[in-house]
């Protein structure tokens, strides 16, 4: 998944149904980072901001999920996902379960409330808001260690050809399942998850 891509928030309800069902079954999830749009340096040009508002008002007609459309992506807005994707690294170093609340913090921040995540004191300060020390989540967000940790998560997806966002796996025993690549309801991925666990159970 990637904090800064759209689907995802949409798919938010979904993969926590989704890893509470798992998680009453024994198994543990986790996040990782896919690197949707990183390394851009130049601002959002009308068009393109345009093109991804369609996107949002998509997702938002789809899910339901909160966007707030005016003054979203302000004049001068620079796209890149990595400082968000980065912020959900470090975090999972640090507490995998406030990698979770601080994801779903960056995505409302960013979608509900027009607020510019790829800022790294408002990444801070959300990670606060999420149970991480600030200083703590600073020094590890600015890290050597943290940075190719991320790099290694993007490379990751990458070599499994993993092209959009959300893409929900399953791993047993090395081997990986695919239950959805892209956006699907509870009610029709809630039936496969249950089935994946029962073969465990039964395995």
């Amino acid at each position: 998944m990637d904090p800064m891509c759209s689907w995802c928030w949409g798919f938010t309800p979904v993969v926590e149904a989704l890893a509470e069902q798992a998680r009453e079954a024994g198994v543990p999830t986790q996040l990782i980072a896919g690197g949707l749009r990183t390394g851009g340096g130049a601002a959002l040009d009308l068009a393109t901001r345009d093109y991804i508002l369609e996107h949002w008002r998509e997702v938002q007609r789809t899910t339901g999920q909160p966007f707030r459309f005016e003054g979203a992506m302000a004049d001068g807005f620079v796209y890149d996902t990595e400082p968000a994707c980065r912020a959900l690294v470090a975090a999972r170093s640090l507490d995998a379960e406030s990698a979770w609340s601080l994801v779903k913090g960056i995505q409302h921040a960013f979608y509900a409330e027009g607020r510019d995540v790829g800022q790294p004191c408002v990444l801070a300060e959300l990670a606060e808001t999420a149970g991480l020390p600030r200083m703590v989540f600073v020094e590890a967000f600015d890290s050597t260690e943290q940075r190719a940790a991320t790099v290694a998560d993007f490379s990751w997806v990458q070599d499994l050809g993993i092209a959009g966002f959300p893409t929900l796996l399953a791993e047993r025993d090395g081997q990986l399942a695919l239950l959805t690549n892209g956006y699907q309801p509870l009610e029709r991925l809630a039936p496969l998850l249950a089935r994946w666990l029962e073969r465990g159970a039964h395995a």
